[in-house]
């Protein structure tokens, strides 16, 4: 059995199947700042190598799921980057702001599906986090927005790629131009969310109840069907069907679909490898 990393700004706990990430700096929104942007890729890619966790939930500890990218960070770039050569400043600059959408794109690198359980208030970096994850759940009392126009910057890390892909580009545009606050009801109507709980705990174990379920079926499969949902979204509907082709040519034929299908006839649950 694997060991659970430790780390300074986040919880991970490995329980039944389901990784649990926490973001854990409450006193601070759970801000996120350099230290966190650095964990939670790490720990994506922890749950990605580690058998025994077939599926992740990402969660934020105290009253925010997260207050967005820590002020600080952005304010301590400058000696960061600084060169007395103004195009090497720059582009450092650029590998910074490629650093960082990279850590939020190993949700989606991950092959097993992360499930985002968002409370309270969900800030600027926050909506570029909770886009790369599988599916998003949110209690009543969550809020969302996008921040970033009020501190006088074009969000970069992955809100503007993502979102109009989930909501569409209308509602995208004004949400990111006015940089106003939406709630749990319109972030459900929109199709932002599946499903809004009536509280946060009715979140925490509905949330569970999905992750348990997911845990459940063939690991093999489900990483296949991220693959090719994923897949989809960047290519055409024949180049998918050629992916699935090939891709079950060499997956199809496990132990796995042999379990199900001898389950089924036997009408017991079937049990898989990690």
């Amino acid at each position: 059995m694997n060991t659970t990393p430790s780390f300074e700004t986040l919880i991970v706990t490995l329980e039944d199947h389901i990784a649990t990430v926490r973001l854990n700096r409450p006193e601070k929104a759970n801000a996120m700042n350099a230290a966190m942007w650095q964990e939670i890729r790490q720990a994506f890619q922890w749950v990605d190598a580690t058998p025994e966790a077939r599926v992740a939930v990402l969660q934020g500890e105290g009253r925010y799921f997260t207050a967005g990218i820590d002020l600080q960070l952005m304010m301590g770039l400058g000696p960061q980057i600084a060169n007395e050569c103004d195009g090497r400043t720059r582009e450092a600059l650029r590998r910074v702001i490629l650093d960082m959408q990279d850590t939020l794109t190993s949700l989606e690198r991950c092959r097993k599906p992360v499930l985002a359980a968002i409370h309270g208030g969900c800030i600027g970096g926050g909506i570029d986090l909770i886009t790369c994850a599988d599916m998003r759940y949110c209690s009543a009392d969550a809020s969302f927005t996008i921040k970033e126009i009020d501190i006088g910057m074009t969000a970069d890390v992955g809100t503007l790629q993502r979102l109009p892909r989930l909501v569409g580009e209308g509602i995208t545009r004004e949400l990111a131009y006015t940089g106003r606050t939406f709630d749990a009801a319109e972030a459900r109507s929109i199709g932002l969310v599946n499903r809004v709980f009536d509280s946060r705990e009715a979140l925490v174990a509905g949330v569970r109840e999905i992750a348990a379920t997911i845990a459940a079926k063939s690991p093999l499969s489900i990483r296949g069907t991220k693959e090719m949902i994923t897949y989809a979204r960047e290519h055409s509907v024949a180049d998918g069907l050629n992916y699935i082709a090939t891709w079950n040519a060499a997956m199809l034929m496990s132990k796995d679909l042999t379990e199900a299908m001898t389950a089924n006839l036997a009408k017991r649950t079937p049990t898989f490898k990690d």
